[in-house]
């Protein structure tokens, strides 16, 4: 290798390295030189000298870098196959660069300090201790030469701790090595590093001049200029240092960072105060309080709640909040509130009645301070520390304490400003919107931050009033009084609902939301908290007469009342005299409208208000029966007046009113009384729903369309709908029969229930049978309700579809809210209040439908729990479903059959006796779970294919939106169906199945990677009848098994834990064919493929394959050949296992290695992420062992290669 070829060489990588960074390059050129330098790394043999003949300082920046990328590469990925000489040739000349080959401190570009730190760590990583046992030695050497150098050390050593310990990025037993070397020399790497902290600290103090140094001059003190640079360095290297120490506090041993008398944490706290280094030491100040740990350990950490400690943090807060709104002293004060936070929680930790740790001297002062960042302007500051005084306000000894009690006015005082939703980032009416614009990118986002900031405030607010019940009641009882009295400041925003009504964003509104919050968290807790003789029940009522009293136009306002009612409403208990007035006020509410006798149609905030009222209606009957129950025919009258007009309610506000005289009804505990009550409120229900026309209109699709107006043409889209009467008169039918199925109940005492003759009898298990009022009533319409069901499925056959008016061509789709929800996009926040509910006709209509057909199957789902026997024993029941509502299923899109699956399916079969199993459920379940599969698989397949499909082919009437939502649908409809049917084959013990919503969990849930299913993952009752159905068996097993390689993770991860071999296991005893042995195994093994770079998928896939190896491997030899055809797989770590497996005798080793030997041998089927799939693998070997028995100094040759040559001598500087 001569120097001319060296040179030429360089020359040529010089030119394609400038033609790839320069922008006006042709893409075919930059291409070409890529490709040249790509090879030369890979393939040229004398990568070294020419790296570092670029690396050299002459060179431009650009080419060093690539010089110093090329030396890093060989190091990564040739280390292995070099000879010993050249390794020590690089290793010293990389030495050297540092030492030597780089620009000064301050004129060096960052991604050469970077990439020459990294090139030393890659080192390390293969030779230290064993073979490079003075590396610390050098290390310390070359930071004696300067500022330059002892940054870049300052480098290598953060570098080496992250990819050891943060990240471990390296092979076990070189990993341990190197943590164990670094542990047993931790003393000296911490003294090094705080040394040249301080050091450099004090020379660049002294050469600045400190703050106080500088206050006590009249001139403050200029830095000489020829001192500038220098200082700079210093400066420099301290921010280097602080940075490094951060990346170790996180996990050396607690002793290093509080020794010497806590000398670290003092001097973080003393550099708090210096402006260009504060930043950092509070992150490391942070890190260090955060730690967990024994709390003996952690004792030291309180030397913090000291006063030189306290003065410094306080001090360091003050100035920052002074400078005004600049970011580097925002997020500074971001941090300190951290700090304040985790010193909080450590007191907390520490002091408990059992342990010798006092209460700080210093707590009110660390108080006061916790306060000023509850009241500062910036909303994220105020939301960071409720967690810390949820914390203290809960402590078993610091919420005793007086300093502590003292202060909760003061924080139920900064609450009611804090409640007040202001601040957002595009407005300028508040102090908080400038520091909003830092923290949130838009309005919606600030939104949700607030509301869950907001949720947060109240419940720490009401453990603040468990605390001190009294003045909290106080405070509320003054603001209401205020807010009652104040006049009403719409703002410069009106509402576009009506002139001089609030919009969300009104003063006056924010200020009676907040009100109104703070109110119904505090008034909670004294009833909770005060003896029932000690509660100020007339403060309490003159509250809520002046609350009935108020009179408001303003749909917000009014809104925000009824809450206060609802708050207030326990004092009643104590008089029950008020309870009239309560209703009367309640029930003005429900017919609300903001202008008398308006056609328009109403804006959300008016059904709001009235929808508000109906439901603290209902909650009033639901929580306080008994109270009500005295008043019934007043309640009864005032309802049945409001239903006598037509057009007055909504039909869900009618059904709503019903709600409530069927839950007081069930206090009347007598069957015969509360039987006759029903059979009066549902008369006109009943003379609609059973009338020749209404049957005619519910059993014939095209009678159905016609009636609800859906076949028309609409001139006007907003204000003409002639058939709005007839749909509403359906809807309230199927709204009333649902309120009473939910509702009507039999007394839940034994005794009780047997006095008012709902007790029929007793099971053969012991259990008691009821009969429900309502039984009779509902029975009688329920020939109708299949109808209707029937007919709704049938609405989606195409030639029905086709019948649909031209307006109401898609009034079968899904609304935009829904679709919105799925595809998880923000809703606008304007809009929400002021706009109508429905804007068109048409939207109108898709409304309708889509109620419409939640609603009966909610009254299907609710009956079993409702009527029990008398409705599990209606005569051909399966049949009459069947035939109802799972016709059509090929036409019923997957946004309807998902609800009736949850709604209907999912409740019907948790709720059914087991004795109804053979009659009921498996004639049910088993040609619907073969049907489910065959279009679950049948989606899936459809996604895959338009996966592989080039873009181009896209077809451009199905837009990518539109395939998204598609495509997320048929994701949430296979968890709703993987769900139904773990919820009917296994029993978890000890967790419940309603857990609806779960279903509906994000896509990037965490990943649990808790694998191992629960060891009483059994199937049930019902599990095992559907297993002895061959053909519902089938269909569970393919569905489950199948289900493994459709692309949703979440799915497969349940399925996996909890469904998969409780199935498989159950028919493991019959003769199971081998092809379909062969098909469940292999079908893991695509799973695996697939899922395979999610860790919580990937470790429950291997245990499911490791079972299923396991158990199935000695009869059949057919997975031997299943395990042949994975890639790359060792064969002779094949046979051995298998050997081992068939013969119990050799089995020698624990679950967990016979598992990861397994995980090893299917290696090459475990999918990868994208980002690893290409790259190229870096192998680092082991180094002789470092846990000998008698443990070797580093510094003698112990360490002998095999040719005892002592390899020590390898790395000698």
């Amino acid at each position: 290798m001569s120097a001319e070829q060296v040179s030429g060489l360089c020359e040529q990588l010089v030119k394609a390295v400038t033609v790839i960074m320069d922008p006006a390059s042709t893409q075919r050129y930059r291409l070409e030189a890529l490709k040249f330098c790509e090879e030369f790394k890979e393939e040229c043999p004398i990568c070294v000298p020419c790296g570092l003949k670029l690396a050299e300082k002459t060179q431009t920046a650009i080419v060093r870098h690539f010089g110093l990328q090329i030396l890093e590469h060989v190091v990564k990925f040739r280390w292995n196959d070099m000879p010993r000489l050249e390794k020590v040739y690089l290793k010293n000349n990389v030495m050297g660069l540092i030492s030597n080959g780089t620009q000064s401190i301050l004129e060096e570009e960052s991604h050469i300090k970077d990439v020459l730190s990294r090139i030393v760590v890659e080192m390390i990583k293969r030779e230290w201790p064993q073979h490079w046992p003075d590396m610390l030695k050098e290390l310390d050497t070359l930071s004696k030469q300067g500022e330059t150098q002892t940054e870049l050390v300052m480098f290598i050593l953060l570098r080496l701790a992250e990819d050891v310990v943060t990240f471990q990025t390296l092979p076990t037993q070189r990993r341990r090595d190197i943590q164990q070397t670094l542990t047993q020399n931790m003393e000296k790497i911490f003294s090094f590093l705080l040394t040249t902290l301080q050091q450099n600290v004090n020379k660049y103090r002294h050469m600045v001049g400190t703050p106080q140094e500088q206050e006590a001059l009249t001139t403050p003190q200029k830095t000489d200029l020829a001192q500038e640079p220098k200082a700079q360095a210093n400066c420099r290297v301290g921010i280097a240092a602080l940075n490094t120490l951060a990346g170790y506090i996180d996990w050396v041993a607690l002793s290093h960072i509080t020794a010497d008398n806590c000398k670290l944490l003092e001097m973080l706290c003393l550099l708090l105060n210096e402006p260009e280094l504060q930043i950092g030491a509070s992150e490391c100040l942070l890190i260090a309080v955060s730690r967990k740990g024994k709390l003996e350990d952690r004792k030291p950490l309180m030397v913090l709640f000291g006063d030189v400690a306290m003065h410094y943090i306080l001090s360091a807060a003050q100035t920052a909040d002074g400078e005004g709104l600049v970011e580097k002293h925002y997020v500074f004060l971001k941090r300190l509130c951290q700090v304040l936070c985790a010193l909080g929680s450590q007191l907390c930790a520490l002091l408990g009645s059992d342990s010798d740790v006092e209460t700080p001297a210093n707590f009110g002062k660390y108080l006061e301070a916790f306060l000023a960042f509850t009241t500062h302007p910036s909303q994220f500051l105020r939301s960071s520390t409720q967690i810390t005084w949820g914390a203290l306000f809960r402590h078993e000894v610091l919420s005793r304490d007086p300093l502590l009690l003292a202060l909760i006015p003061k924080y139920l005082r900064a609450s009611m400003t804090n409640l007040v939703k202001v601040g957002f980032p595009s407005k300028t009416d508040s102090p908080s919107c400038e520091y909003s614009r830092f923290d949130f990118d838009s309005d919606e986002d600030f939104n949700a931050f607030f509301n869950s900031f907001r949720a947060q405030q109240g419940e720490v607010m009401r453990m603040a009033c468990r605390l001190d019940p009294r003045t909290g009641f106080q405070m509320a009882g003054e603001w209401l009084k205020y807010q009652l009295t104040a006049p009403l400041d719409t703002g410069p925003m009106n509402s576009r609902s009506g002139e001089g009504l609030c919009s969300i964003f009104s003063p006056s509104f924010v200020q009676w939301d907040a009100m109104t919050f703070f109110s119904e968290s505090v008034i909670s807790q004294l009833f909770r908290t005060m003896d029932k003789d000690e509660i100020p029940v007339n403060d309490g009522i003159d509250l809520l007469q002046l609350v009935l009293s108020f009179e408001t136009k303003d749909p917000l306002i009014l809104s925000c009342v009824l809450t206060n009612i609802s708050a207030l409403f326990p004092f009643v208990t104590y008089r029950p005299e008020y309870l009239p007035q309560v209703l009367s006020k309640l029930f003005a509410s429900v017919t609300f409208e903001v202008v008398e006798e308006s056609k328009a149609p109403r804006t959300r905030a008016v059904k709001n208000v009235r929808r508000h009222a109906c439901s603290s209606i209902i909650k009033m009957c639901r929580d306080y029966p008994q109270l009500v129950l005295p008043n019934f025919d007043m309640l009864y009258n005032h309802v049945k007046q409001l239903l006598s007009n037509e057009l007055l309610l909504t039909q869900m506000e009618k059904c709503a009113l019903m709600e409530a005289l069927v839950l007081i009804s069930n206090q009347f505990k007598d069957y015969q009384r509360q039987k006759a009550f029903l059979e009066e409120l549902m008369a006109p229900v009943a003379g609609l729903w059973l009338s020749p026309e209404m049957q005619r209109v519910l059993s014939d699709p095209e009678a159905f369309i016609s009636y609800v107006g859906a076949d028309n043409k609409i001139a006007d889209p907003v204000l003409d709908d002639s058939s709005g009467l007839n749909r509403s008169r359906i809807s309230f039918c199927v709204y009333t029969i649902l309120g009473v199925v939910k509702r009507a109940r039999w007394p839940a005492a034994t005794e009780e229930a047997k006095a008012g003759g709902f007790l029929l009898g007793y099971m053969p298990s012991g259990a008691p049978i009821y009969r429900n009022p309502c039984t009779e009533q509902v029975l009688k319409l329920f020939d109708n309700l299949l109808a209707l069901i029937r007919t709704h499925n049938n609405l989606y056959m195409p030639e029905m579809v086709a019948r649909l008016g031209e307006t109401f061509a898609k009034a079968l789709d899904m609304l935009e809210v829904e679709k919105n929800a799925i595809l998880g996009l923000p809703q606008p926040l304007l809009e929400l209040y002021d706009s109508p509910v429905y804007k068109t006709v048409l939207e109108r209509m898709q409304g309708f439908f889509c109620t419409l057909y939640d609603n009966c199957f909610h009254i299907l789902g609710n009956a079993g729990p409702s009527m029990q026997q008398d409705f599990y024993t209606v005569e051909g029941l399966a049949s009459q479903l069947l035939s109802s509502a799972f016709i059509n299923l090929n036409n019923i899109p997957d946004y309807r059959l998902r609800p009736m699956l949850r709604v209907f399916v999912k409740p019907l079969v948790l709720s059914c006796p087991s004795e109804y199993y053979e009659t009921l459920v498996s004639p049910m379940l088993g040609p619907l779970f073969t049907y489910l599969h065959v279009r679950l698989s049948q989606k899936w397949q459809v996604i895959n294919q338009r996966s592989m499909l080039c873009e181009d082919d896209a077809a451009d009437d199905n837009p990518e939106s539109q395939e998204m939502l598609e495509e997320q649908l048929v994701r949430l409809l296979t968890r709703e169906v993987m769900d139904l049917i773990t919820v009917c084959c296994v029993s978890k013990k000890g967790v419940e199945h309603n857990t609806t919503a779960s279903v509906d969990g994000d896509d990037d849930e965490a990943m649990a990677t808790e694998v191992t299913p629960p060891a009483s993952a059994e199937l049930t009752e019902l599990g095992k009848c559907l297993m002895n159905q061959e053909d519902v068996c089938t269909a569970l097993l393919i569905t489950a098994y199948a289900s493994l390689s459709w692309k949703d993770t979440l799915s497969c991860q349940r399925t996996t834990t909890q469904l998969c071999w409780p199935l498989l296991k159950q028919v493991l005893p019959g003769n199971l064919l081998p092809d379909a042995v062969s098909w469940f195994f292999t079908s893991v093994l695509k799973g695996l493929q697939i899922h395979g770079q999610h860790d919580g998928c990937m470790a429950a896939l291997v245990h499911l394959a490791f079972q299923i190896y396991e158990a199935l491997r000695p009869r059949y030899t057919e997975l031997k050949a299943v395990m042949e055809q994975i890639p790359d797989i060792p064969r002779d770590s094949l046979e051995q296992f298998d050997s081992k497996l068939l013969n119990p005798a050799l089995q020698k080793v624990t679950d967990k290695r016979r598992k990861d030997n397994f995980k090893r041998l299917i290696a090459g089927c475990i999918g990868k992420p994208l980002a690893e799939q290409f790259r190229k693998e870096v192998h680092i070997r082991n180094l002789p062992s470092l846990f000998k028995k008698v443990k070797p100094s580093l510094e003698t040759d112990v360490l002998q290669n095999e040719d005892g040559e002592g390899l020590t001598a390898l790395f000698e500087p």
